[in-house]
C-alpha cells in the first residue's frame, strides 16, 4: 500500500524505481564501457581544427581578460603540460564532446584536475577535503570529470618523474575509486549516502594510508593558512588605525580609489545572497582596504579582488571577489547532448554548483556584482591547503589517486543517482583499464598541444610572461 497523501512536485513517486541499477547496466549495450579506451574514442579530435587548434583555443579562451595579464597566464600554461592542460579546460571540452557519452547528467566541476583538490576549514575551524574550485562547473556528463581527472594523473606522474606504468596505474586506480565508491552509495540508505565517505574514513576507503604522511604536513600547513597570517605578510598600518594592503607585484596591487569603492560597494549586493543568520556576523566587521590579486592559471586575467575587513579588535576577515566567467564548457554541451540551461548570473551559478558537489562549503559563499559584471564572494584563506600531485613521489601517486576519485564519486553523487552510475560502471574492471588507456592517450595529445604552444611563444607569435612559471 502506497502513502496515504499524494506526492508533492519534488518528492519521489512510491514504490520507489527499482530499475535504476538496470537502467545503468543496459546502457553498455549502447556504450560499451571498453569504447572510452579505444583509439576510435579519441582519433576524432580536432575535426574542427587541425595544427595551431590548440593555440587557437587559448587565444579565444583569453577574450575579455585584462589584456596587461594575458602573458601572465600564457607563462604559466607554458611551464609544463600539467600547467597547459590546468589552464585549457574548454580545449578538453571540445574534444570530449564528439565523443559518445552515457547521457548520465550530474552537476560536475568542469575541471577536475588532480590539483583541484584539498582542505579547507568549516564554519567550527574543522579540516574538510573535498573539491575545491568550481568557475567550470556545470550539469554534464559524469566522464568529463572522470577523463579529466585520469589525464591530469598521468601528466602530474610524468612531470614528477614517475615511470609511464606507475602513470597509468595512478589513472587506473581513480576510475577504480569513482567505480568502487559509487557502487558503495548505491548500496546505503539515502541519507547515509550523502553523507558518506567521511573525511576521517576517506584514507581507509580509498586504502591511500602511506599518503597519511603527506596529509598531516598539508593539513599542519592549511592550520596556518588565515586570513590572520595573511593580513600579517601583506597589509601595513595605517595611521589613525586600521591597516591598508601593501603591493607585491604582480601578484597584488592597489587599486584607485573608484575601483575600489565599486568593489566595496558591490558588498552590498552580496549580503542579500548569504543566509540572514550570517548577517549579524557580518556587521561585527568594518571594510578597511580593496586590492587587486591575481590567482590561478585558468584564471589568470579575470577581475579578482581581495577585501579586507577588521572586527573591533583589528582582527581580519578577507573576502575574495572573483569575476565570475561562463563555463569554458558551455559551448560543448549541445554537442554532447545536453541541454544548455540559461544562466542568469555566473557568480550564482558557481555557488549553487559548489553548494549542490560538497558535503560542506564554505558559510560565506554569495554572489553580486562589480560595475555590472558577475563575480562570486568566498572567504579568503580559510585554513586552505592542497597537495600538489606533480611532486609527489611516486610510490604515493596512486594513492592519491584513488582518493581523488572517491571524492569526486562522492560529489558526482549527490545530483546524479548512485544506483545508475553503479549500473553502468559496474563490478570489475573494464572501465578503469579503458579510462587509463584514454588518458595515457590525452595525455599525450596534450604533450602536444603545450609543444605547440612554447614553440608559438619562441616564434614570436603569442607573448608570454617569462617569469610566470
Amino acid at each position: 500500500m502506497g502513502p496515504r497523501v499524494p506526492q508533492p512536485a519534488g518528492f519521489a513517486a512510491w514504490p520507489h524505481e527499482a530499475s535504476a541499477k538496470r537502467r545503468g547496466k543496459a546502457l553498455r549495450e549502447r556504450l560499451p564501457r571498453r569504447v572510452y579506451g579505444s583509439a576510435a574514442h579519441w582519433t576524432w579530435r580536432r575535426r574542427d581544427g587541425g595544427p595551431g587548434a590548440a593555440v587557437a583555443a587559448v587565444r579565444v579562451s583569453n577574450a575579455g581578460r585584462i589584456p596587461e595579464l594575458i602573458p601572465l597566464r600564457v607563462g604559466r600554461m607554458a611551464a609544463g603540460p600539467f600547467a597547459f592542460l590546468r589552464g585549457s579546460a574548454g580545449l578538453m571540452a571540445a574534444d570530449l564532446s564528439a565523443a559518445p557519452v552515457t547521457g548520465i547528467g550530474a552537476q560536475i566541476c568542469g575541471d577536475a584536475h588532480a590539483g583541484n583538490f584539498g582542505l579547507y576549514a568549516d564554519a567550527r575551524g574543522g579540516l574538510i577535503m573535498d573539491i575545491n574550485d568550481f568557475d567550470e562547473t556545470v550539469h554534464g556528463p559524469w566522464e568529463w570529470d572522470v577523463q579529466r581527472l585520469a589525464t591530469s594523473l598521468v601528466l602530474a606522474g610524468r612531470e614528477a618523474g614517475a615511470a609511464e606504468d606507475v602513470c597509468r596505474a595512478a589513472a587506473y586506480d581513480a576510475v577504480g575509486a569513482y567505480r568502487r565508491t559509487m557502487r558503495l552509495l548505491a548500496r546505503l540508505p539515502v541519507l547515509e549516502a550523502w553523507n558518506a565517505v567521511a573525511d576521517e574514513e576517506l584514507v581507509t576507503h580509498a586504502d591511500a594510508r602511506d599518503l597519511l604522511g603527506t596529509l598531516d604536513e598539508v593539513s599542519a600547513k592549511a592550520r596556518r593558512n588565515t586570513s590572520a597570517r595573511f593580513a600579517a605578510r601583506s597589509t601595513v598600518a595605517v595611521e589613525g588605525g586600521g591597516r591598508r594592503f601593501a603591493e607585491a607585484l604582480p601578484v597584488l596591487r592597489r587599486v584607485g580609489d573608484a575601483e575600489a569603492a565599486a568593489v566595496a560597494g558591490a558588498l552590498d549586493g552580496y549580503l542579500g545572497t548569504v543566509g540572514e543568520d550570517r548577517l549579524p556576523l557580518l556587521a561585527r566587521y568594518s571594510v578597511h582596504d580593496v586590492a587587486f590579486r591575481v590567482v590561478g592559471t585558468g584564471s589568470v586575467g579575470t577581475r579578482s579582488y581581495v577585501v579586507l575587513l577588521l572586527d573591533h579588535r583589528g582582527e581580519p576577515l578577507i573576502l575574495q571577489i572573483k569575476e565570475a566567467r561562463p563555463s569554458a564548457l558551455l559551448p560543448h554541451l549541445g554537442r554532447a547532448g545536453f541541454h544548455v540551461e540559461h544562466c542568469d548570473h555566473e557568480g550564482r551559478r558557481i555557488v549553487q554548483g559548489q553548494l549542490r558537489m560538497q558535503v560542506v562549503s564554505d558559510f560565506l559563499l554569495g554572489w553580486t556584482e562589480v560595475e555590472g559584471v558577475p563575480h562570486q564572494v568566498r572567504q579568503f584563506r580559510n585554513r586552505k591547503g592542497s597537495v600538489d600531485p606533480a611532486v609527489l613521489p611516486p610510490g604515493l601517486l596512486d594513492d592519491y589517486a584513488r582518493m581523488t576519485g572517491a571524492l569526486l564519486a562522492r560529489a558526482h553523487a549527490h545530483s546524479a543517482d548512485p544506483r545508475l552510475l553503479a549500473g553502468y560502471c559496474g563490478k570489475n574492471d573494464e572501465l578503469d583499464t579503458a579510462l587509463a588507456a584514454f588518458a595515457v592517450a590525452y595525455a599525450d595529445r596534450t604533450e602536444a598541444d603545450h609543444a605547440e604552444l612554447v614553440a608559438e611563444i619562441r616564434a614570436g607569435r603569442i607573448a608570454a610572461d617569462p617569469a610566470a612559471g
